[in-house]
């Protein structure tokens, strides 16, 4: 069996899952009836065949509605790997600190390229890192402070799927210095990112290697899993730049969280409407159930 869940937080209606079982009838998926995991926020519609087809009829067939489909028997996820920028946090920290550098229109662009997979990642971070050499290491602290906000839901989600036995890794082609703080302040197991090189209080415009990239979070995917001894069905990934395709085409589920088009395409699932609890709700983990 199969299993398909409509999210849109305190907006999800009757007769938009009545709909979507017809949906999933005409496409001949089979469904199987549905309930509510939280009344007008989240439900599950079962069904028999043509998982495929039944994420094209269900995904943006209403204005806020996210559809998750997946196989029932694989729902529940041992292990969490997410990215940081952009999806547990709400901004790209490279941007930021190019900010207080005065050039940040200049480095936001190559960082939005590199995120829809149109620059090589390591290339352009080394490019993009090059630029800030000589800003002031304590603007490190200073745009943590002043920047960095948890993406709504980024707690909930890691608490309480740790609560439930999970572990969670934070994996980012971002910076330690930013890394590393989110990842206590959320309550990831363990963190993976990139080192700045800081001489003399400034930063000298150089990252430690090898670099933290793409092909690095499908690595630490594999071994987190390997160690658990389970296997990438029970993995869920969540990113939203072309750095983290790698690691949601190994996962059992790949989100693509406010993803760039070229993620959204590849992930098993798309988040685009609600914010990180819909991974909790994709699991089948009520809001009743949920650690804030």
């Amino acid at each position: 069996m199969f299993i398909a869940t409509l999210i849109a937080a305190d907006r999800l209606n009757h007769a938009q899952v009545s709909e979507a079982c017809d949906r999933l009838t005409a496409a001949g998926c089979a469904p199987a009836g549905w309930d509510w995991l939280d009344e007008s926020s989240a439900a599950d519609v079962l069904f028999a065949a043509n998982p495929a087809t039944a994420r094209q009829v269900l995904e943006g067939a209403w204005p806020g509605v996210d559809a998750v489909v997946q196989s029932l028997v694989t729902r529940t996820k041992k292990l969490l790997i997410a990215d940081m920028d952009s999806t547990m946090i709400t901004v790209e920290c490279i941007d930021e600190l190019a900010d207080y550098a005065g050039i940040k229109p200049q480095i936001a662009a190559v960082t939005e390229a590199a995120m829809r997979g149109e620059l090589g990642f390591e290339a352009a971070l080394t490019a993009r890192v090059a630029l800030l050499a000589g800003l002031d290491e304590a603007v490190i602290d200073q745009c943590l402070a002043e920047r960095v906000t948890l993406t709504p839901g980024a707690a909930t989600l890691v608490r309480t799927m740790r609560a439930q036995g999970a572990r969670a890794v934070l994996v980012s082609g971002g910076f330690t210095r930013f890394a590393e703080p989110v990842a206590a302040q959320i309550g990831f197991d363990a963190v993976l990112a990139n080192r700045l090189t800081i001489a003399n209080g400034k930063l000298d415009g150089g990252v430690t290697h090898p670099i933290v990239g793409a092909q690095t979070k499908r690595e630490r995917l594999i071994a987190e899993a390997h160690d658990m001894a389970i296997p990438p069905e029970a993995v869920l990934a969540v990113g939203d730049g072309a750095n983290d395709l790698p690691m949601i085409g190994v996962a059992g589920l790949g989100i693509a969280f406010h993803a760039k088009p070229v993620v959204a395409a590849a992930a098993d699932a798309r988040i685009e409407h609600n914010d990180l609890t819909a991974l909790l709700y994709a699991q089948g983990i009520a809001r009743g159930d949920w650690v804030v």
